[in-house]
């Protein structure tokens, strides 16, 4: 087999910072490698590199190099990498709602057809060929096993179908050799995440397509990688068969510890406990995640998890409580009537709401550090604020940097802004604002979506040790496993309703019947 694409002795610093040090791998057509390593690794800051990314160049280039078919390249834009057939499908989507899902496909690589408009006009006009474009987004579709008409629109279909479109596109290239997958899985349900390991396979091995995949779930790892290549702190700790590592020693690799997350068997039921939130026909508007005239009474002191399968709803009973979803219904809190719809008296409340959207609702992404922790107890609650009603830096400073300790956050102080931490050391942020903010009962969606094994486990047992402080926590995740790990009884939601509400030890078999209501 042919090497595809190599990299020897890559290095990156960010202001004297080295982030990458002497990074070497060599990957072959049709070959899956995975890239693992925890948040702040430097795997972002490489694939930067491999494509040519504007960051890498405008803060001072790298150090190594970068061959693509056994030649030497420094691709300074994006479009040369692609050019020369490197393809990515990104974490976050990249898609134009109200777009066709042909026109995503096409986008930027429409072909032309030549027509004559009439005899007075001489010669042909170039135009697009939107019958050829139909023709090679199908085949596009076809290639990775979507039965989805290309003529439908963006906007409405399933994060499933968005995530298949997004790996189509890249595809349609007629020359590509080598496709990046940036934790594909993150957001899809369990039998989704399943079709994508099968097409990726089918790239693989029936395309010739070489694989580089990044994800921190290492069950998937296990099953689809040939190689696996480890980071941790910038550095290569190793290039392994896939299949002389269990999950164990990859999680061990990737954080320079045993990491082990596990239930506590020895806790009260939480059916002698009081009530601390009941709610009564509640239901919230929320695309794609509508609540229909559900009643749920949640526990004082319990963990509480909430699960289904993507777009049934599960999302919606956490935002319409927090107030950024219109709710109806009857709630009672602590004995009081609570106002929906209604933010900040949420807040003031005593409600703490971390949300499954860090970047467009957790995170002041050009802010500090330290602002972003201290924000709503500052702007809502009063705190951190001087004689003045002012911000005091001071005390902000020394509370973000216990934060930056307790949690474990990768930078380099208070001061940096959000937008340079890698996606789990932001999540941490979002965890540091929410619980500075001393909520007495916490809703918290998809805490650990797209974060390696380490930090999982720091967020998982800092959930678990903050409710044995008194704080009831409300766990919304699509991950059952992390549900059954970490809570009292699981709610699953499908089509809207609450279907069944379940026990973590109940069987494999009530939580799918529960799942497909």
């Amino acid at each position: 087999m042919s090497l595809v694409l190599e990299l020897k002795n890559i290095s990156k610093s960010y202001n004297g910072n080295p982030v990458l040090k002497g990074i070497s791998f060599a990957l072959q057509k049709g070959e899956v490698r995975a890239v693992i390593g925890e948040n702040g690794a430097g795997k972002s800051t490489l694939m930067n590199i491999i494509f040519g990314m504007p960051v890498i160049h405008q803060s001072g280039g790298f150090e190594g190099e970068c061959l693509i078919d056994g030649h030497v390249v420094n691709f300074q834009k994006p479009q040369h990498a692609m050019a020369a057939g490197l393809g990515m499908v990104h974490q976050e989507f990249m898609l134009i709602p109200g777009l066709k899902v042909s026109e995503n496909i096409k986008l930027n690589r429409e072909p032309l057809s030549s027509k004559s408009f009439n005899r007075f006009l001489p010669g042909k006009l170039k135009v697009i060929d939107n019958e050829q474009i139909h023709k090679d987004s199908l085949k596009a579709l076809q290639k990775v096993g979507m039965d989805l008409d290309p003529d439908q629109l963006i906007k409405g279909l399933s994060v499933g179908h968005l995530q298949f479109i997004e790996i189509a596109r890249e595809v349609d290239h007629q020359n590509l050799k080598v496709l990046v997958f940036d934790e594909p899985t993150a957001v899809l349900t369990e039998s989704e995440a399943s079709q994508l390991l099968n097409t990726i396979r089918h790239l693989a091995k029936d395309l010739g397509i070489a694989v580089l995949f990044i994800s921190h779930r290492l069950d998937e790892v296990k099953e689809i990688a040939d190689t696996v290549t480890v980071l941790r702190d910038g550095e290569l700790i190793g290039n392994y068969r896939c299949e002389d590592l269990d999950k164990k020693e990859m999680a061990r690799l990737m954080v320079g510890r045993a990491v082990n997350i596990r239930r506590d068997q020895e806790q009260e039921s939480p059916n002698a406990r009081q009530n601390i939130m009941t709610l009564k026909n509640f239901s919230v508007r929320m695309p794609g995640e509508n609540l229909q005239d559900i009643d749920l009474e949640i526990k004082q002191g319990e963990i509480l998890g909430i699960g289904g399968l993507a777009g049934q709803g599960k999302l919606g009973l956490a935002n319409g409580i927090a107030g950024l979803m219109p709710a109806s219904g009857n709630v009672i809190f602590e004995g009081q009537a609570f106002s929906l719809n209604d933010p900040k008296q949420a807040l003031q409340n005593g409600l703490g709401f971390l949300s499954e959207d860090r970047k467009q609702t957790g995170l002041l992404l050009d802010e500090s550090i330290t602002h972003n922790i201290c924000f709503t107890a500052s702007h809502v609650l009063g705190r951190f604020q001087n004689r003045f009603g002012l911000f005091d830096q001071k005390q902000g400073k020394e509370w973000a940097q216990k934060m930056i300790k307790d949690f474990d956050i990768r930078c380099t102080g208070p001061e940096q802004h959000t937008r340079r931490l890698s996606g789990g050391n932001q999540q941490k942020v979002c965890l540091a604002r929410v619980i500075t903010a001393n909520p007495k009962l916490l809703f918290v969606s998809e805490p650990t979506r797209g974060v390696d094994i380490g930090a999982k486990k720091i967020i998982l047992d800092f959930l678990r040790s903050l409710n044995q402080q008194g704080v009831t926590v409300v766990l919304t995740s699509s991950e059952l496993s992390e549900l059954r790990v970490l809570c009292d009884r699981i709610a699953i939601v499908a089509s809207g309703k609450i279907s069944e509400i379940l026990l973590p030890e109940d069987s494999d078999e009530r939580f799918g019947l529960a799942m497909a209501a």
